[in-house]
Order: C-alpha cells, then sequence, then structure tokens
C-alpha cells in the first residue's frame, strides 16, 4: 500500500489493497484500489466519521443494493458496499476523466452543444433508472463524470440512504452545502413523495449552469439560496447567453417550474424537448 490511513488498510484487509488518495470531500474520501481476481483498479468511496455516524449502516447498504441493481453504458456501476468495522463504504470501477464539478471551475460554461450532449446523456441515464423505479435525488456537477466523451452519473442510492440519517448531525458535516443549489421546491419543503420530476429540475438546473456560468438560483446564505428556489422567478439563460436556441431556454424553464405539475412528466419528455 503507498498511501492511505492504516484503519481503512485493517479494515478492508483481505478485500481491498488500497493503493493511494483520490481525492475527498465533505461527505466521502475517494481511494484507488485493488481488488483480488479483478485486473482494473477500483475506486472506493469511504464516508468520512462523522457522516457515516449519522447513517443508519443497514439502511446505507439496503440502498447500494438498490443502486447495484442499475446496469447502463451511462450509470457508473456499483461493484460492492458495506460496512468493515467502522468503515462504511461503496466500490466503483475507476473512471478516467473529471467531474463536471471540476470543469465547470476551470471552464465555467461550455459550448452549447456540449452542455446539450452531456445534458443527453444524464438525462438518458436517470430516464432508464426512473422506468426501474430508482431516483437519484442528488442530481448535481460533483456526480456527473466525464470520460471518453460521454456523460456518466454515479452514487445512485446514496442520497436515499443519506435522507434518512441523523439530520442535526449530518447539517453539522456540512453536507448539503453544495447539494441545495440543485435541490428541487419540493426537496426543500421535505415533502415525502419525491418522484422522477425532482432529478428533472436537478438536470434542469445543470443544464442552466452549464450554459451560463453560474446556478439559476444563488444567494450569500443558504436560506437566501432555498428562498429564490422557492418563491424567485425562474430566471431565462438566454438574458445571460444570447445564442442559447429559444427551444433550449424554454426546455429549461419547464424543467425549474415552481409546481411538479408545470415540469416534464420523464426524462424521454425532456429530452424530446432539447434538440440535436
Amino acid at each position: 500500500m503507498t498511501s492511505g490511513p492504516d484503519p481503512l488498510a485493517a479494515a478492508l484487509a483481505g478485500r481491498y489493497v488500497i493503493e493511494r488518495e483520490l481525492g475527498r470531500g465533505g461527505m466521502a474520501s475517494v481511494y484507488q484500489a485493488r481488488a483480488p481476481g479483478r485486473a482494473e483498479p477500483v475506486a472506493i468511496k469511504v464516508m468520512n466519521p462523522n457522516v457515516a455516524d449519522a447513517l443508519d449502516s443497514k439502511r446505507f447498504i439496503r440502498e447500494m443494493g438498490v443502486a447495484a441493481s442499475l446496469d447502463h453504458p451511462l450509470i457508473v456501476p456499483l461493484i460492492d458496499s458495506g460496512r468493515a468495522g467502522d468503515v462504511l463504504f461503496y466500490v466503483m470501477p475507476c473512471v478516467s476523466g473529471e467531474s463536471l464539478y471540476e470543469r465547470l471551475q476551470r471552464e465555467r460554461r461550455l459550448p452549447v452543444p456540449e452542455a446539450l450532449g452531456i445534458a443527453r446523456d444524464v438525462a438518458t441515464a436517470l430516464g432508464y433508472a426512473h422506468e426501474r423505479g430508482v431516483l437519484h435525488r442528488d442530481v448535481k456537477p460533483e456526480n456527473i463524470l466525464l470520460a471518453r466523451g460521454r456523460a456518466l452519473i454515479a452514487d445512485f442510492g446514496l442520497a436515499r440512504a443519506i435522507g434518512a440519517a441523523d439530520y442535526t448531525k449530518l447539517t453539522a458535516t456540512g453536507v448539503i452545502v453544495g447539494t441545495v443549489y440543485y435541490m428541487s421546491p419540493e426537496q426543500l419543503r421535505e415533502e415525502p413523495d419525491l418522484d422522477q420530476r425532482t432529478d428533472i429540475y436537478s438536470l434542469g438546473c445543470i443544464l442552466y449552469e452549464m450554459l451560463s456560468g453560474e446556478p439559476p438560483f444563488s444567494g450569500r446564505t443558504l436560506t437566501d439560496v432555498a428562498n429564490r428556489i422557492l418563491r424567485g422567478p425562474i430566471p431565462a439563460v438566454r438574458r445571460l447567453r444570447p445564442e442559447v436556441p429559444v427551444a433550449v431556454d424554454e426546455a429549461i424553464g419547464r424543467a425549474l417550474a415552481k409546481a411538479r405539475a408545470d415540469r416534464f412528466t420523464a426524462m424521454s419528455e425532456m429530452l424530446a424537448a432539447l434538440p440535436a
């Protein structure tokens, strides 16, 4: 093992050999590892201790099991998940590329055709999952990976597991800070009966940001952002970037509708509204 904390190596001994750390965030740290009998390296996401403490490990493993049933070329597959000692983790293939978040941090906004291509890939993957009764619930640039000219979506199941967490403990970790910009009004209201239109809303936010260079709703505090999502007017992306086709602006506006009934009813409908 070239790097990685000793407790992690000990917890996963016999299952994975940790090679190096790939990155870390408020929710998890990611390591490249090797698995016996597997030629390609894997990426192990290890929930940070304060997050793991807030989660129900049985619920976490159950939701990861649902995510593992998804088999689509634009969905990063889930290989394994579980608890080993105090370590709560899940395992995916290593994807060569970068996240959409990293791309936007570097370039701020993308060419219109590329932004539309990414949106179509994500909509296709989400539509597949929705047809099987699986929502993502946390569609954001960090969970979209760009590799080999395609956009892949990762971290299915995690948001539902987090939804059952100890909210007081979880809030203290800062996990929700990067997510609120893409949360639907019904998520902010903590409505229990979410459906595919929540993921449609989040994708509308991402497409707006890819084209304009900023999320559709922002503010100095998370409370400001939430208030604008719930009550602010829906911004027109052509106001910031006039070359965006009218049809795309209209599709984003419909995806961002405050009331679910005014949004697209399915990802296939949103896909049809986006010009090829």
